[in-house]
C-alpha cells in the first residue's frame, strides 16, 4: 500500500466498539495505519472517519464474521500476504451468561469457534509471517478469568485459559525471533460484552469494573516495557511472579515413572 506509515498496519479484531476500537484510538495515535475488522461496517466506517481526521492514517475495513469460515479466511489470508500488517490485535471474543450446565449449548459452541478457533488460527498466520520477517507484535486478549476455575460459566474461563496458555507457548516458540507476544488478561472491562452475554453490567460492582480507556492504557503500557503477560488491575506483580513459579516448580513432578506414594499400598 502507498503512504503506509513507517510502523505498518495493525489489525484489529472486534473493532468496531470496546476493547478493540479503544486499541484502534490508540494505536492510529502512535502511527499506526489500521485494519479493523468486525461485523459492524456502519461502526467501523465512523471510527475509520475519525482516525483518519484526526491522525492521517490509512484507515482499511473488512466486515467479518469471525465465526464463519469462509469469514475467517479472508482475514487469515490478509494476515499472510500483506507484509504491510506488523502487529494483530486478537481481541474478538464473546461471553455466555450462567454457569456451563445451565447455559445455552449452542451459544456456548459459537462463543468456541470465535474464543479458541478464530484467535488460533489468526495467531498462527500472523505468527508464521512475523517470524520469516524477523519482527512483529501479537497481542492475544484473554481475561482474569483464565486463572479462575471454580466460578462464573466454566466453558468461558476455559476458553480464556486457552489463550493465555497458546500466548505462553508461542512466547516460547518466538523467543529468539523477534517476534513480540504479549497475553492482556483484564478484569470486568466497561464494554458492551455483558449486554451481549445477557448479563447487565450494572450487576457488577463499582470496584471490580473497570473503564477501558484505563484498561488498554495499561495494557499498552506493559507492552512497551516488554510484558508477556498483563493483568492490569493486578497492583502487586509479585502474586503473578509467585503463581508462576509454583507453577514451574511442579513441572518436574507432573510425569513420572510411578504414583504417587499416597496412591500406593503401603
Amino acid at each position: 500500500m502507498s503512504n503506509a506509515s513507517p510502523l505498518g498496519f495493525a489489525l484489529i479484531t472486534g473493532a468496531s466498539s470496546g476493547i478493540g476500537a479503544t486499541y484502534a484510538k490508540r494505536l492510529a495515535a502512535r502511527g499506526y495505519d489500521l485494519i479493523l475488522v468486525a461485523r459492524d461496517k456502519a461502526r467501523m466506517d465512523t471510527l475509520a472517519s475519525s482516525l483518519t481526521q484526526q491522525h492521517g492514517v490509512q484507515v482499511k475495513i473488512l466486515t467479518a464474521d469471525l465465526t464463519l469460515s469462509e469469514d475467517l479466511a479472508r482475514v487469515e489470508h490478509e494476515l499472510t500476504t500483506h507484509s504491510h500488517i506488523t502487529l494483530l490485535l486478537n481481541n474478538a471474543g464473546m461471553s455466555v451468561d450462567g454457569e456451563f450446565i445451565n447455559a445455552d449449548v449452542e451459544r456456548i459452541d459459537t462463543m468456541l469457534t470465535l474464543n479458541i478457533i478464530a484467535l488460533t488460527r489468526l495467531a498462527h498466520a500472523a505468527a508464521q509471517s512475523f517470524k520469516a520477517r524477523g519482527n512483529g507484535t501479537i497481542i492475544n486478549i484473554a481475561s482474569v478469568l483464565s486463572l479462575v476455575h471454580e466460578n462464573f460459566n466454566g466453558a468461558y474461563n476455559a476458553s480464556k485459559s486457552y489463550v493465555l496458555t497458546l500466548t505462553r507457548a508461542m512466547q516460547h516458540e518466538l523467543a529468539e525471533s523477534g517476534v513480540q507476544v504479549q497475553a492482556v488478561l483484564p478484569g470486568a472491562t466497561r464494554t458492551e460484552i455483558f449486554d451481549r452475554s445477557g448479563k447487565s453490567i450494572s450487576e457488577i460492582p463499582a470496584e471490580m469494573l473497570m473503564d477501558v480507556d484505563e484498561m488498554v492504557d495499561a495494557a499498552l503500557a506493559g507492552l512497551d516495557s516488554g510484558e508477556a503477560v498483563t493483568i492490569p488491575a493486578l497492583e502487586e506483580l509479585a502474586l503473578w511472579h509467585e503463581y508462576d513459579r509454583a507453577r514451574g516448580a511442579m513441572l518436574p513432578f507432573l510425569s513420572r515413572d510411578q504414583s504417587a506414594s499416597r496412591y500406593r499400598q503401603r
